[in-house]
């Protein structure tokens, strides 16, 4: 049973329809609010798993609702809900069929000390240098999750992390997946120092097209965080001059193609820590 105290309706594009709006496409506003806006059967699911803080729950009071969507509504604690007109959430949802429910849920802290906490004896972490498209991000996360990474660090002015193409792109792993954002050198630099300081073994691994190692050579049993370069200009000078170790993706000696999309080279990456891991399901 949907609790109609907590809910309020919306039949208009008024503020608080203006407020989802621009959650949706405003990056600055997000950050000013705190919150962001989220659709999808899986992110809702393990944003709720995750304990990630959801603020409200918007549908439409027009539409028969699913069962699993009553019990969101009948279950997750918020601050308030919303019950909008059908076409209002087609206009709001990002998808081609209208999601059934919509989230605001609340950001978490840049907390370095709550990541570094968590990390395992010898984890496997990746830096993401500048992102500039929303879908590689999404599937880097998706496929860091997947693969057993245990933090993602994304430097410098890049897309949004809550951005909801990004959110929605990795079908569920953005709620599972530790991410800190680090804006300058200084800050990127004091949490490596940190790392070494707790992990003595720790090596800084790229790639590149000319290195002379394999990406089959390289140790990656041991502590290792894997440096992702920029999706048009590669890894910035100072971060090609921090690696410990470069090494290159193989690839068939008759392919015209001389490296891959960056999300596709990041899980190949991934998946050979995995391996050297010996990473069961």
């Amino acid at each position: 049973m949907i609790d109609m105290s907590n809910v309020q309706r919306i039949v208009s594009k008024n503020a608080d329809y203006q407020r989802f709006e621009v959650l949706k496409t405003n990056r600055n506003k997000r950050y000013k609010y705190g919150t962001f806006l989220c659709e999808g059967v899986r992110n809702l699911k393990e944003a709720k798993a995750n304990g990630w803080n959801f603020v409200s729950l918007l549908y439409s009071f027009e539409a028969s609702l699913s069962d699993w969507a009553k019990g969101m509504l009948a279950d997750t604690e918020t601050e308030i809900n919303y019950a909008l007109t059908d076409t209002l959430m087609a206009e709001l949802s990002g998808k081609e069929d209208t999601s059934e429910l919509m989230a605001v849920i609340r950001m978490r802290d840049n907390d370095a000390d709550a990541i570094l906490n968590h990390l395992s004896a010898h984890p496997v972490l990746a830096l993401f240098d500048r992102p500039s498209n929303r879908g590689n991000l999404g599937t880097i996360i998706r496929s860091a999750d997947a693969l057993g990474i245990e933090a993602l660090i994304l430097t410098g002015h890049a897309v949004d992390l809550y951005d909801p193409e990004v959110v929605v792109s990795t079908m569920g792993s953005f709620f599972n997946l530790p991410v800190l954002r680090l804006s300058s050198n200084e800050d990127i630099h004091a949490w490596i120092d940190r790392l070494r300081s707790r992990f003595p073994d720790l090596q800084l691994l790229g790639t590149t097209a000319h290195a002379t190692d394999m990406i089959y050579d390289a140790d990656m049993t041991r502590t290792t965080m894997f440096f992702i370069g920029n999706e048009t200009e590669g890894l910035n000078r100072h971060f090609r001059e921090i690696c410990d170790t470069y090494v290159k993706i193989p690839m068939a000696e008759t392919s015209y193609a001389s490296s891959f999309n960056v999300g596709c080279a990041a899980t190949v990456m991934f998946y050979e820590a995995a391996r050297q891991r010996g990473m069961r399901s």
